[in-house]
């Protein structure tokens, strides 16, 4: 950990535009720092966590509220699943839907969250049909389905995504009410906790909360049905929230955007990218904890943007107005290596544009305790050409 003008950073090399905005967050902020896994965001960095003591920052939870991951270890015989493996993820490719504004084409799910008196706030209202059409579907950009073996060869099946167009849409309506700025390089909207806006956009974000743990919970029962399996634990967290919390003798607001809540003994699971490793892991007591409000990475973090990666084209005349420098040949010779059976993705996903996840761990190593180490067998991801308007 480096503490730079008394924020508590960890990461080696500091993202200098992600810095510049934790910098920024600190001054409305009873407390902030950021994690090994940091990027710049919209407003808020990725990686961060920023805590108020009577306030709550949309900017913070960001456009795709409640986004988080689960992880699910199954009975599948592992031999018969990696002899299966192309066949199994054509069917979860076929069967799960992904990319923007897909409805769930394999069956309407229903759920008790849709009798919740949240729905009745203005900003939820409108968006209950969309939401209930788009229950457990799971998007575009970094979001996924993968099956995964760990080192007693069990089988797990891990899972990434939020809250769909219902939280970006509730995100977007709250920023606009407040009178937000939209953008990078701008100040974090902060809401009084006492504001009838404030309250309200609490509700709004516990129903997101609720929604995209049902939409996490249908796809991996449906992928274990896919599997022939039975679900014999879970690991469940979100990383896109805010959640009211005692630290010492303060009671704050801690904001999590693309941080995961480590608390002793709570267990998290951390995807890497598509050629590398993921985990399950669990917190542990330790002196940097009050640093980071028990807080530790989601992910293995980007090390490069997706134009970077993908370059530029006209989506009219094709022309290619910047090359990318990742290839898609790159991405396969990668995933074939690490023989990963890979549906869907485009090259802005491709490991080449995120840290390894081992090394960013390390960077927490006093905090975390490993318990299970997964290796990815198949991956599933929205297409390459699917548009994602959904930040964060």
């Amino acid at each position: 950990m480096t503490l730079i003008d008394n924020i508590p950073i960890w990461g080696d090399p500091i993202d200098e535009g992600a810095l510049a905005q934790i910098r920024n967050c600190a001054k409305t902020a009873a407390h902030v720092a950021m994690m090994a896994d940091h990027h710049k965001g919209y407003a808020v960095p990725i990686g961060g966590v920023v805590a108020y003591e009577d306030a709550i920052s949309p900017s913070g939870v960001g456009y795709d509220i409640a986004c988080g991951n689960k992880a699910v270890l199954t009975d599948a015989n592992a031999a018969e699943i990696k002899a299966n493996i192309s066949r199994i993820m054509d069917d979860v490719f076929q069967t799960i839907s992904f990319g923007v504004g897909r409805k769930n084409d394999d069956e309407r799910v229903d759920h008790d969250l849709f009798d919740d008196p949240a729905w009745k706030i203005d900003a939820c209202a409108p968006l209950k049909e969309m939401a209930r059409q788009q229950l457990g579907t799971v998007g575009s950009g970094n979001h996924y389905v993968d099956i995964f073996e760990d080192e007693l060869g069990r089988i797990w099946i891990g899972v990434h995504f939020g809250s769909r167009g219902f939280g970006h849409k509730t995100a977007t309506w709250f920023l606009r009410a407040a009178g937000a700025s939209d953008g990078m390089d701008v100040d974090p909207c902060v809401l009084p906790v006492n504001s009838d806006l404030g309250a309200e956009y609490l509700e709004g974000m516990r129903l997101a909360g609720l929604y995209a743990y049902a939409g996490r919970d249908w796809v991996c029962a449906r992928v274990t049905r896919i599997l022939g399996a039975r679900v014999l634990e879970e690991v469940h967290n979100h990383h896109n929230f805010a959640w009211q919390e005692f630290h010492g003798d303060r009671v704050l607001w801690v904001v999590r955007k693309g941080a995961t809540p480590c608390f002793p003994g709570q267990r998290g699971f951390v995807g890497g990218s598509m050629g590398d490793i993921s985990v399950i892991l669990e917190g542990v007591e330790n002196q940097d904890s009050n640093y980071s409000l028990y807080s530790t990475v989601h992910g293995a973090g980007r090390v490069m943007g997706r134009m970077e990666a993908k370059g530029k084209i006209d989506r009219r005349t094709g022309e290619v107005k910047r090359a990318g420098k990742v290839s898609h040949e790159m991405m396969r010779e990668w995933v074939e290596r690490e023989h990963v059976e890979l549906r869907g993705a485009g090259v802005d996903e491709s490991p080449h544009c995120y840290k390894r996840l081992p090394e960013v761990l390390k960077e927490h190593s006093d905090s975390i305790r490993v318990l299970h180490t997964l290796k990815p067998l198949g991956v599933a991801m929205a297409g390459a050409n699917e548009f994602d308007p959904y930040k964060d």
